[in-house]
């Protein structure tokens, strides 16, 4: 069901009150936490509408979408890409969202590598990054296994200048939702890469934590929650025979 305009703004207000809540529970700051309002499959009006509540922060699952949304919206933005980055579309991406703040998903150096080279080459300023982490074990799931986290981070720290390491990110389970499982297998990975790397854990942000599950994420540590039908209303695909 689709979410009207002030209804996204009022359910805007009632997540971020949620965030309040749940950060005092467990004796965080509300401003530690990001709140990234997940706008995939929904028009320009209706994230103006949020836009217009206040809130900056905005998230897009594909490339298309965010390069025909971000001309339209305010410059102010900071855009965040969640999920699996093709190589071929790094370029189109940088070039078409010159507020992008953030990449939410690399899972290898061949992403990496591409991602450091089109930010020098375009010339913007060092682009965040967060590592994406299968915390779940799916193989339907993009995200380096945690094993290999600490030597994927290294690699984006050590090797790629315009780039800067921010942090870990996962999606959790098939159906979106996580597990205290998975979410403690990202702040181990975390304390990992931490050790590895010489720097506090609160300079390596956690991104876990979406729709259903967040504020167990927020009690879990997590510092960006990505949340998307809770304030826009379920996701509208268009009908087509095939992609």
């Amino acid at each position: 069901m689709a979410v009207s305009s002030s209804a996204a703004a009022e359910a805007l207000r009632s997540v971020l009150h949620r965030v309040h809540q749940v950060s005092g529970r467990c004796g965080r700051a509300p401003h530690q936490i990001r709140v990234v309002a997940v706008s995939k499959t929904k028009p320009v009006s209706l994230i103006r509408q949020v836009y217009d509540a206040g809130h900056r922060c905005f998230g897009e699952n594909y490339v298309q979408e965010l390069v025909e949304k971000a001309p339209q919206l305010p410059e102010d933005i900071e855009w965040h890409f969640i999920g699996n980055l093709q190589s071929n579309k790094v370029k189109p991406l940088l070039t078409g969202v010159p507020n992008l703040a953030y990449v939410e998903g690399i899972d290898d150096e061949k992403i990496a590598n591409r991602l450091n080279t089109v930010v020098a080459s375009i010339g913007r300023k060092p682009l965040k990054v967060f590592v994406q982490v299968n915390t779940s074990g799916e193989e339907s799931k993009f995200g380096v296994e945690p094993s290999a986290c600490v030597e994927l981070a290294k690699h984006v720290s050590l090797n790629c200048p315009n780039l800067e390491f921010c942090g870990l990110m996962t999606i959790g389970m098939l159906d979106y939702s996580s597990t205290p499982e998975n979410f403690m297998t990202l702040a181990n990975c975390r304390t990992e890469i931490c050790k590895a790397l010489g720097i506090p854990e609160e300079k390596c942000e956690l991104s876990m934590g979406m729709s259903g599950d967040f504020e167990q994420a927020i009690e879990m540590g997590s510092t960006n929650i990505r949340v998307g039908s809770t304030i826009f209303g379920a996701r509208e695909y268009p009908k087509k025979a095939s992609n």
